[in-house]
């Protein structure tokens, strides 16, 4: 049946990679979701671009684990050499778009929810959720589809990990920053200068650091990645300075702690375009991890955001592939880190429900 399973799921891969579905537009990748669960006699729902389905046997009464992972993808880089739309089996390597991050994953997963759909001798439900937008976070993703499925107890969320389990993760939050300034002639030496007044708080924000280091995570970092000024003319002082700060928090801080701090210290205005991806951790103690750790799978904290962050429960991110390799040209997973995928998932789970 396993050997089904990852034959099934190598073949689904390729459909999707064959399929472009870019974050809001992953409307053919839904419907090859659906014909799958529906050439395998599994009754499905949509919501948006998101698909889901519950085990056969599912009970109201019964606790719930989710299987979760995205079938949005990244646009293609310039550096791609292949066809990032076509298949292309290499030396054990499947290649295309979207195949690493996060399909391989996410066929996994859906194999997985096929071995335990018909169980009825379990004492967990097993739901499974395919989610949109994750690679923008946004908000018709797996937030639309959770009130679908259910009370949740626990899930796992299926990204590239190496199939190692990643316990926490950091959480992100993306502010806008204003300079003020005074406009005026530069020759004359008149106004107040706001990319001097920029430049004064982006040092502040280069050197500052936060005390509280974990040990999963590491710091909490303040990354200005973006600026610019409105100015065409290059004899005028500009009245303002626009910045971008990109904020990783570790999970002992909040992001209202991270804000009073800016508030403290900078001479800009500014606002966070959000507040949602927020710093998860899973306890080691939770079954999901013991039973991982019984599989002999090492646990780390992740400097990546997921889906993870947008659930209001338990989840542990672990999936076949390799961070590194998520929004590369010439993107790949090897077939059997999905062969070893399908089994881990099945194992862990087998512990559990």
């Amino acid at each position: 049946m396993k050997e089904s399973l990852y034959n099934d799921a190598v073949e689904l891969l390729k459909q999707l990679i064959s399929t472009p579905s870019f974050s809001k537009e992953e409307n053919d990748t839904a419907e090859i979701i659906i014909n799958f669960f529906t050439t395998h006699g599994i009754p499905c729902s949509r919501v948006g671009n998101n698909i889901y389905a519950k085990n056969k046997h599912y009970d109201v009464n019964r606790p719930s684990v989710l299987l979760n992972s995205h079938h949005d993808t990244v646009k293609p880089n310039k550096g791609y050499t292949l066809d990032p739309f076509t298949p292309i089996v290499k030396d054990d390597k499947l290649f295309g778009l979207g195949s690493n991050d996060a399909g391989g994953c996410l066929v996994s997963l859906i194999a997985t929810f096929l071995y335990f759909y018909d169980k009825d001798n379990i004492n967990h439900n097993v739901v499974f959720a395919a989610s949109a937008e994750e690679e923008i976070s946004g908000v018709n993703g797996i937030e639309l589809v959770l009130p679908y499925l259910g009370n949740i107890d626990f899930g796992i969320v299926g990204e590239p990990t190496k199939l190692e389990m990643a316990v926490a993760e950091r959480g992100l939050m993306v502010i806008d920053c204003v300079a003020p300034g005074r406009a005026g002639h530069a020759a004359r030496n008149e106004g107040e200068n706001a990319l001097y007044n920029a430049v004064d708080d982006i040092n502040w924000i280069r050197n500052y650091k936060f005390d509280k280091v974990s040990e999963l995570l590491g710091e909490s970092r303040l990354t200005v990645t973006v600026i610019g000024t409105e100015n065409t003319q290059h004899n005028v002082v500009p009245s303002t300075c626009k910045y971008v700060i990109d904020v990783r928090v570790n999970e002992l801080y909040t992001f209202e702690e991270i804000l009073d701090a800016l508030k403290a210290n900078l001479k800009s205005s500014f606002k966070p375009r959000t507040t949602r991806m927020k710093s998860t951790s899973i306890k080691l103690d939770h079954p999901l991890v013991k039973a991982g750790i019984a599989l002999g799978k090492g646990y780390y904290g992740s400097p990546t955001t997921s889906d993870k962050a947008l659930m209001p429960f338990s989840t542990l991110k672990m999936g076949p592939g390799d961070s590194a390799r998520s929004h590369t040209a010439d993107e790949y997973i090897y077939l059997s880190e999905i062969k070893d995928g399908i089994e881990t998932y099945i194992k862990l789970l087998e512990q559990i429900v």
